[in-house]
């Protein structure tokens, strides 16, 4: 079993610390983080794969990451290049800055199991300043490169001839229905294209954490949506809406299970909380 931690981190460094030590529970083999910034200097050395990001910090100060935690896996990251560039065996294309990041997992050293870790982060963009709506965001535009970006990994008509595990902060809500802080139809078509692809939509859902206390956002009453993010000045007990979630190649699928870290005591200490992921290999318990 490879457990894999995907989190909005917030650009602090505690939960760097809490990862570590989750990795020293035995809790966590890799981590898929977004907003990331870069770990405290005490833990340079502790954990793989924060180096090699692909563009200028000055431009952008925040990004996703594929980091080791374990000696349980071998990481293998993907450097990131332009999309029209001729990619090797250790490149991905990038269409946008900071909504990226993939590695080739390498679970106790069986090449047979390995699999495609990506982090994904669909961040905040705005209209054309022709359009005169310079209060309205959309994060789909991001998504949708990142598919664009994951499609590189998929050479088969078969799902079952690849193996992903796709997670991070999309930013939307999953099966909204309103416009007041969402865009329904568009939101839908990266649910839609995620399907196209062989990449099956894990959650998570309930009963794989708690759910609201009240009526999420944009969504239907009886959605199966869990809280993953609390708006700033709150706390994790206020948290409404789920904004992060978790896919999977078709077949290969049934061998992950996904549950939001949401309850209070549990959330950490950014204001997303954690996802777990526990991916099954051949000959583990």
């Amino acid at each position: 079993m490879i457990k894999v931690v995907s989190w909005n981190v917030a650009k602090r460094h505690d939960p760097w610390r809490e990862l570590v030590q989750m990795a020293d529970n035995g809790d966590a083999d890799i981590a898929l983080l977004q907003e990331a910034g870069s770990p405290p200097e005490d833990l340079a050395g502790r954990i793989d794969g924060v180096n090699g990001v692909a563009w200028n910090h000055r431009s952008f100060d925040r990004w996703p990451l594929v980091v080791k935690l374990s000696d349980r896996v071998t990481l293998e990251p993907y450097r990131q290049v332009a999309p029209i560039s001729d990619l090797g065996e250790d490149t991905i294309g990038a269409s946008d800055i900071g909504t990226v990041a993939a590695a080739r997992v390498i679970p106790h050293g069986n090449k047979d199991e390995a699999f495609v870790a990506v982090s994904m982060y669909a961040r905040w963009l705005s209209p054309h300043p022709s359009t005169n709506r310079s209060s309205w965001i959309y994060s789909d535009a991001s998504a949708h490169r990142i598919i664009s970006d994951l499609s590189t990994f998929i050479g088969h008509s078969d799902p079952a001839k690849h193996k992903i595990l796709a997670a991070g902060d999309l930013n939307m809500f999953y099966g909204s229905v309103g416009w007041r802080l969402s865009l329904p139809d568009r939101d839908r078509t990266v649910w839609d294209r995620m399907q196209a692809l062989g990449l099956e939509f894990l959650g998570p859902q309930a009963p794989d954490g708690r759910q609201a206390g009240s009526e999420p956002d944009d969504v239907l009453p009886d959605t199966k949506n869990l809280p993953t993010y609390y708006r700033p000045g709150t706390g994790p007990e206020t948290a409404l809406n789920q904004l992060d979630y978790a896919f999977a190649s078709r077949g290969s699928h049934e061998r992950v299970s996904v549950r939001a870290m949401n309850e209070i005591e549990e959330w950490g200490a950014s204001d997303h909380c954690r996802l777990l992921i526990k991916v099954e290999c051949d000959g583990e318990d």
